[in-house]
């Protein structure tokens, strides 16, 4: 992991800088408020590159053992995996790394597999790939399945910058998870996961934001608040 974390302009990177834009011009819900939308991404992008740098900060040993914390929670959850697809994805700058809970689901009779950014402003695919599968690299140098078996997968593992009560996820800017999501003919179960630091008060969500079904952390499951819910054109004050 750590040498992963040692490689920035290797591996995954913030897509692209959509986040810099009215979300609109990514395929996805406009805000109800401009100024509201520029207040609340300056403050989002303050607040990732603050997080990336906190959790970069922590040692590589001590991440590697709430990458392990995380993956017992994460089985705890999910169960029984025979006959289900799993999505996961390739580790980058600090986040936790799910790469042994991948081949422990396919020991159990799962299958998994990796995300695929077809190009900006499109959803993201699902490739079948487990542990020594070969890998080939695609936009942004990203890790792919080399062999594209396309699929739907029934649990969706996403990480997570940062997030809230109302598992709301901050993310890398560039909307292409809830792109994802809101595009797909089935929704699976969405768990987003991360490091327990990572918990903000909120992330201010907007029309185009689509929360987590719970996510996990070292320290436990965070399931949504209701009453953590905030509008959705709520401008930073």
């Amino acid at each position: 992991m750590e040498a992963d974390d040692n490689i920035p302009a290797t591996f995954a990177s913030p897509a692209c800088f959509m986040h810099e834009v009215d979300p609109r011009y990514t395929g996805l819900p406009g805000p109800l408020d401009r100024q509201a939308w520029t207040d609340v991404d300056r403050w989002r992008r303050s607040e990732r590159e603050r997080l990336i740098a906190a959790r970069l900060a922590v040692p590589a040993e001590m991440r590697a053992r709430q990458s392990e914390a995380i993956a017992a929670g994460i089985v705890a959850e999910i169960g029984d995996v025979r006959g289900r697809i799993v999505s996961a994805y390739w580790p980058f700058r600090g986040e936790p790394d799910l790469r042994p809970l991948l081949a422990e689901i396919a020991k159990r009779g799962g299958r998994t597999a990796l995300p695929v950014v077809v190009e900006k402003g499109r959803p993201l695919e699902f490739h079948l790939w487990q542990a020594g599968d070969p890998l080939s690299r695609g936009v942004w140098n990203i890790p792919i399945p080399a062999e594209r078996n396309r699929v739907l997968p029934d649990i969706v593992l996403s990480p997570v910058v940062g997030y809230d009560a109302a598992c709301y996820r901050l993310g890398y800017g560039g909307g292409f998870f809830d792109r994802t999501l809101a595009a797909m003919p089935a929704r699976p179960r969405v768990i987003g996961l991360g490091y327990s630091a990572a918990r903000l008060q909120t992330i201010y969500p907007q029309l185009h934001d689509i929360p987590m079904d719970l996510i996990v952390t070292e320290t436990g499951t965070v399931r949504p608040a209701p009453q953590a819910e905030v509008s959705t054109v709520r401008a930073l004050t």
